[in-house]
């Protein structure tokens, strides 16, 4: 999908059934592909998700100077140039639609030898870059920006970088990854605290990868100067692209809906945990492990859910779930209370602003915190939502549209591809109704 001006219509479908895969994990597939391309020997990547996002990160990459093939459809192989194997790039360095992408480069290119221009579409530079900008900054990295921190980002080459004890701000992984990044480039120790344990996909790879770090919730420590080993990596099924699923199986009567080999990394499945708390019929089947990453089955069922409050212990776990929430909580019987997820003001879009303004669209009532927001469930109607380009807000309210009354017009919805190709055709297999507009 591609334009701005594309919109789906959702209507009520049938009951989800059956067995489905979501594609795979975004953030371990970008970070595979990074840690192949930085490794010594060549990396064979499984289950790579064939986003806009992740093939935005491979692309740049290949213009650093990395060899990249694809042999078939979610499969990559890097071979790896080394630590210090990366070559300057004539363009600048386009993330695309990627804020992962961006951040964590920000890190690997801060301690290369050369200059480097990071830039990005129009959504990815009103994203705020400062809190990555100004701990590298400490590190001894030297980071120009557009005012407010924002993108484009020039990253001057042949900096000295030495190694920081760091608590950071506000919990976030990829401000943590991108300062591991760089302190793989830099003298001395490293040290990440954070307030609350965000997802630790880049420690766990950076282990398997076989650099030594210590790490445990909150907390992650490696020193510089070593080598990173290639090694195959097995991407699990995306909790976040899963997550669209829970909750339309859990808001369906008569839904009992199976995802395969789902990543349950703790630091990741705080919806799950949420929807629990609902009321949610959620079962794990088949956990195993695939490269150090926790994967199960979910078997959802329709559940009656109701109400609850939701704040600093689990919204550092599922920041990316929330839109999703909001929907089950419209659907819930009595109040749900979201606190301690300002973060949702500067994603994609002000996503506590967005989904408030789509489910009142469609006739729920939602009241606006500047951390959150209080979600009165009532019953869904007919009407027209805009996701403002955010890809998760457009999913959610093609979901909410499973329990409207009529039809629901979601516009903008091109950059689903970002984060989950295949969205409507898979939604459609499992039950949903979902056309594409003309």
């Amino acid at each position: 999908m591609s334009g701005g001006s594309q919109h789906w219509i959702a209507r009520a479908g049938q009951p989800l059934r059956g067995s489905i895969r979501v594609p795979g994990d975004k953030s371990v597939s970008h970070r595979a592909v990074m840690l192949g391309a930085l490794a010594e020997g060549t990396t064979h990547v499984r289950g790579f998700l064939e986003g806009e996002d992740t093939r935005a990160t491979a692309r740049v990459f290949e213009q650093l100077g990395v060899r990249i093939e694809t042999p078939s459809v979610s499969e990559r192989i890097v071979h790896g140039v080394g630590l210090h194997g990366l070559r300057a790039s004539s363009a600048p360095l386009d993330c695309g639609n990627a804020g992962t992408g961006m951040r964590l480069l920000a890190g690997v290119l801060a301690g290369q030898a050369f200059d480097s221009t990071l830039i990005g579409d129009a959504s990815l530079s009103k994203r705020p870059m400062r809190r990555v900008i100004e701990p590298l900054s400490l590190m001894g990295a030297r980071i120009d920006s557009e005012e407010g921190g924002l993108p484009p980002l020039g990253i001057h080459g042949a900096q000295s970088l030495t190694g920081i004890d760091y608590t950071l701000p506000v919990a976030s992984a990829q401000v943590k990854s991108a300062l591991l990044f760089a302190g793989l480039y830099a003298s001395g120790d490293t040290v990440v605290h954070e307030p609350h344990p965000t997802r630790d996909y880049t420690e766990r790879m950076l282990a398997a990868f076989a650099w030594p770090i210590e790490f445990s919730p909150g907390y992650a420590k490696l020193s510089g100067g070593g080598r990173l080993r290639a090694t195959d990596v097995n991407v699990p099924a995306d909790f976040s692209s899963a997550a669209f699923f829970l909750v339309a199986a859990s808001i369906v009567p008569g839904s009992e809906l199976r995802l395969e080999a789902v990543g349950m990394n703790p630091r990741r499945t705080g919806l799950l945990t949420a929807l629990r708390r609902m009321g949610a019929d959620i079962r794990e089947e088949n956990a195993t492990e695939q490269g150090g990453e926790p994967v199960a089955d979910l078997v959802v069922r329709h559940a009656p859910l109701h109400g609850i409050e939701v704040d600093g212990e689990l919204a550092p776990d599922m920041i990316d779930e929330f839109p999703a929430l909001f929907v089950a909580a419209a659907c819930a019987e009595g109040v749900t209370t979201i606190r301690d997820a300002a973060e949702l003001r500067v994603k994609e879009s002000d996503r506590i602003a967005t989904m408030a303004q789509g489910l009142r669209a469609l006739g729920i009532e939602v009241d606006e915190h500047p951390d959150g927001a209080t979600i009165v469930p009532g019953a869904l109607q007919a009407g027209r939502v805009d996701s403002h380009g955010d890809h998760r807000i457009a999913m959610s309210f093609a979901v909410a549209a499973q329990r409207a009354s009529g039809d629901v017009r979601i516009d903008d919805v091109a950059n689903v591809a970002t984060s989950f190709p295949g969205f409507d055709s898979l939604a459609r297999d499992s039950g949903i109704w979902l056309a594409a507009g003309a």
